[in-house]
């Protein structure tokens, strides 16, 4: 067994006003992230959307196995097979499951199966999880807690995408297996979440919402 390499830890011990103020600011900015489904077409450069991914691969992973991939999409062509595929399972999933009055609720609010904003947006970040590693001899070794360390890891992508400035949209068409050969990836590769992220449209309006205060969302012992 390969004895692990250590090394000492970068860490900052900060004053506790300072970890308060640095607490409620990060707090202030995430209160203004919110979910759109109206986008910009402006192009955004390619190494913004490389900095959130490489924060995102800085998630904690079960065993630090990182078993994640994501594929990020920004050319026209394969955003529009992205989309025309995905309108095609949303159409199937709804057909027989709702009536009408529903299905023009679900227009109303934009959340139909049609999904012009997989085309409009400038980057379409599809997450995989890895369900297991492949070692360089074909062999495959086990991967832990892939659910749990793909959701950590897409977590910080949002919120890496919103402090770099632009707006985001978390997609989960069901089900999502096109997107493997979409984007050329293996089967023991899952899609767990499409990433929709770019600038919102110009006069964009979303839902006046209200989120759940502290009592409601935690318990202290």
């Amino acid at each position: 067994m390969v004895e692990p390499v250590y090394e000492p830890l970068a860490f900052d011990f900060l004053d506790p006003t300072d970890m308060l103020r640095r607490a409620q600011d990060f707090r202030a900015l995430m209160a203004r992230r919110r979910t759109v489904r109206d986008f910009d077409g402006r192009a955004v450069p390619r190494e913004v959307i490389a900095e959130a991914v490489r924060t995102a691969s800085l998630a904690p992973s079960g065993a630090n196995q990182q078993p994640w991939t994501f594929a990020c999409v920004s050319d026209a062509a394969v955003k529009a097979r992205i989309r025309a595929a995905a309108e095609e399972e949303e159409k199937a999933f709804y057909a027989g499951r709702a009536g009408e009055e529903w299905l023009d609720a679900l227009a109303h609010l934009g959340t139909d199966w049609r999904k012009p904003f997989l085309e409009t947006a400038p980057w379409l970040i599809a997450v995989f999880g890895q369900r297991y590693g492949l070692l360089p001899d074909g062999r495959r070794t086990k991967h832990y807690y892939v659910p749990e360390s793909v959701g950590i890891a897409t977590g910080f992508l949002i919120a890496a995408l919103h402090n770099a400035g632009l707006a985001t949209l978390t997609h989960t068409p069901s089900p999502m297996g096109f997107l493997n050969e979409i984007c050329g990836r293996p089967e023991h590769e899952k899609a767990y979440v499409l990433v929709v992220a770019g600038f919102p449209a110009r006069g964009c309006k979303v839902p006046k919402i209200t989120k759940k205060t502290l009592a409601d969302v935690s318990v202290w012992l």
